[in-house]
């Protein structure tokens, strides 16, 4: 028997609450940090703005529906 348990993380970065794995922030190369937070250092890196960075963030979550 194996007990699938759901591990809830806090993301340092956003404050935000999740399960599943985290992604290593661009700032430190060390601290895990939320899958959103990842995205969005990942698109501020190549100059994405805040609100194109939600736009996709949101077709990336209606995608994994």
């Amino acid at each position: 028997m194996t007990d699938n348990l759901v591990q809830l993380r806090t993301c340092p970065r956003c404050g935000g609450v999740y399960s599943g794995h985290g992604a290593v922030s661009r700032a430190d190369n060390l601290t895990v940090i939320c899958p959103d937070c990842g995205t969005r250092e990942a698109l501020e890196s190549i100059g994405v703005d805040e609100k194109e960075q939600e736009k996709i963030l949101d077709t990336i979550h209606r995608c994994e529906r």
